[in-house]
């Protein structure tokens, strides 16, 4: 299965929403120039939690559903079209542009991005109470470079 990425997305202070970039580093910490308090307010951090996964196709049908949700409002880093997102499971690995990321779980909603959703109801992406909904945040397992356009691929399912 073959996406791509549409857009990457990053916030120096933390908080939502992130704003597009055209490119970045993806290190074992995350992307270069983004800031996220569980993987960096202890020196250990959170590796799982490195980088964190939206689906365009899934934004789009939650506009449709009348929710004010754009690109980057609930905090992901990548925005990728054309994946399946109801076939992601955690231990997926894809490759996105240079690096390589395994999905770690998924993610579990905040009242930070409440203002994306029609009453404030965030739970519309709660992976437990909507399946297939959910962001998706992920292990950094090779670093490397990745920009607007770049292909994302899944190149091993735990299955």
């Amino acid at each position: 299965m073959k996406g791509r990425v549409c857009s990457i997305n990053t916030s120096s202070g933390g908080g939502v929403p992130k704003i597009p970039i055209n490119s970045t580093k993806v290190s074992f910490n995350g992307l270069d120039g983004d800031y996220n308090k569980f993987r960096s307010d202890n020196r250990d951090g959170d590796p799982r939690r490195a980088v964190s996964l939206f689906s365009l196709e899934k934004i789009e049908e939650l506009q449709a559903e009348g929710h004010p949700i754009g690109i980057g409002s609930t905090g992901e880093n990548f925005t990728i079209e054309g994946i399946d997102w109801d076939s992601l499971e955690v231990g997926m690995r894809l490759s996105v542009g240079e690096a390589l990321l395994e999905l770690s779980m998924p993610c579990e909603p905040c009242s930070k991005i409440g203002s994306s959703f029609v009453g404030r109801r965030f739970g519309r992406i709660d992976h437990d109470l909507e399946f297939g909904w959910s962001r998706w945040l992920a292990t950094v397992i090779k670093e490397g470079r990745v920009s607007s356009d770049d292909s994302v691929n899944i190149i091993i399912s735990p299955k």
